[in-house]
């Protein structure tokens, strides 16, 4: 088991590979709400999803071959998130290419949905947008090919002393993504001072 601070050079095997038995995949992700409409309405928007089945008290939705990846339940009266308590950070979707993050940005945008945060983790390039009831979903895609190849970013970068990233300005990463600019030097993530990772946290209100 490794100690805190470490990161294990290679990836772990499979709980199957170690003859143990443990899910094969993460099936869904289920809110519950007091804003249940909103709630569809936005969810369906963000991740291009389509109801697979819906009662005036539970909602599935869908944007791939699972018969739901999204499940909203309504309950009615439910106080709001609070980011002072314990709980679920946020849940995160992976792109496959960053010509599709920067469509689903630009096309979010038009429409009025817009992230509260991006930044370049190193291993990821991040956007992160609050939900009607402020539940935080990170949409992203992979910097790196490999698992061999973070783990050597990781082995040479300054993640032990950095390991938030460095905010990216979504605008300005979308109009020099659509003039061309190799995406490695687009997804680069910097060295900063020390001083300058406080800077890097998202400005978000705590209540």
């Amino acid at each position: 088991m490794l100690a805190i601070g470490e990161i294990k050079p290679n990836m772990p095997d499979t709980a199957k590979q170690r003859g143990q038995v443990a899910p094969y995949k993460l099936a869904h992700v289920n809110y519950r709400t007091s804003k249940y409409g909103e709630m569809i309405e936005w969810l369906c928007k963000v991740l291009n999803a389509e109801i697979t089945m819906s009662t005036p008290m539970l909602t599935f939705l869908t944007y791939d071959d699972e018969h739901h990846r999204v499940a909203i339940g309504k309950f009615p009266d439910l106080k709001g998130q609070s980011l002072t308590h314990a709980g679920c950070e946020h849940t995160a979707y992976t792109y496959e290419t960053m010509g599709d993050l920067m469509a689903t940005y630009e096309r979010l945008k038009a429409e009025g949905i817009e992230p509260y945060w991006c930044v370049n983790h190193g291993g990821t390039l991040s956007y992160y947008y609050f939900d009607p009831d402020r539940n935080q979903l990170e949409l992203q895609i992979d910097v790196f090919d490999s698992v061999a190849e973070l783990n050597e970013w990781f082995e040479q970068s300054d993640f032990h002393t950095n390991p938030i990233g460095v905010k990216v300005d979504p605008d300005e990463m979308l109009k020099r993504f659509k003039a061309g600019e190799d995406e490695s030097v687009l997804l680069f993530r910097p060295v900063i001072d020390p001083s300058e990772i406080p800077a890097q946290l998202p400005d978000r209100p705590r209540t």
